[in-house]
């Protein structure tokens, strides 16, 4: 089963835009995740110190850096191409602040902790560009952000990919049973087996064993899926409890 959904664009944080294809008022979650934010940072904009808890963030950056600093003692800044996990567990504070003159556009990812990991000591994590496997053939390039052999950690079983295809180029991702997830596009056009989606448009499966993209122009996808947790999701702003 395929269910087409659409971001909504709104401002986030400190005077971010962004488009938000969950939560938002007629689509809450998708066990297992919880937000999916594309945002575009402006110059004197961003995420100023706020607190979390009871779930799993990635912070992947199309372009831009932004700074990430939090009550655990950690500073640092991740630029284009790099990503930032921070596990909140039973809490932490933190900012993300864009630490360019330039704009930064990426995507904020949530996952939920199953209740068993609700309590988990909060941990972060950054992995540069260079750092992630990249698979590539004609006209196709394949960034694992989550999976395989990348470094970057989720405590979920899932698999996050960044995906570049040309005009006319197909992919086939084959999904383990018992999991379910989205493809996002980003730029371009593309039919996700056989309809036809634009930028800002989602893809949302379950019980689908292929998932089979080809580009009609150029395009730019975002593709997850996990096991979930089978457990209610309850979101209270920036807590998942």
């Amino acid at each position: 089963m395929i269910k087409r959904h659409t971001a909504a664009a709104m401002k986030e944080g400190s005077g971010v835009n962004v488009k938000r294809l969950m939560p938002i008022s007629n689509f809450r979650n998708y066990d297992p995740f919880v937000l999916w934010d594309e945002f575009n940072i402006t110059p004197g904009n961003g995420f100023p110190t706020h607190p979390h808890r009871g779930f799993e963030a990635i912070t992947y950056l199309f372009t831009g850096s932004i700074n990430h600093a939090d009550n655990l003692g950690n500073n640092s800044t991740v630029t284009g191409g790099g990503a930032q996990r921070f596990t909140a567990g039973r809490g932490l504070e933190h900012s993300e602040m864009p630490h360019d003159h330039d704009s930064t556009r990426g995507i904020q990812f949530w996952i939920n902790l199953p209740k068993c990991l609700k309590q988990v000591e909060p941990s972060y994590q950054q992995v540069n560009n260079d750092d992630f496997p990249v698979q590539e053939s004609a006209g196709l390039r394949i960034k694992v952000l989550v999976g395989d052999n990348s470094p970057l950690k989720i405590m979920t079983p899932m698999r996050y990919l960044e995906i570049n295809l040309n005009s006319d180029v197909q992919h086939t991702e084959n999904v383990p049973e018992g999991m379910r997830g989205f493809i996002y596009v980003v730029d371009g056009q593309i039919d996700i087996n056989g309809q036809s989606y634009l930028a800002g448009e989602s893809a949302f499966f379950k019980n689908e064993m292929q998932i089979t993209l080809e580009a009609k122009k150029q395009s730019h996808v975002m593709l997850a899926y996990g096991q979930p947790h089978g457990e209610p999701i309850k979101q209270w702003g920036p807590y998942v409890d």
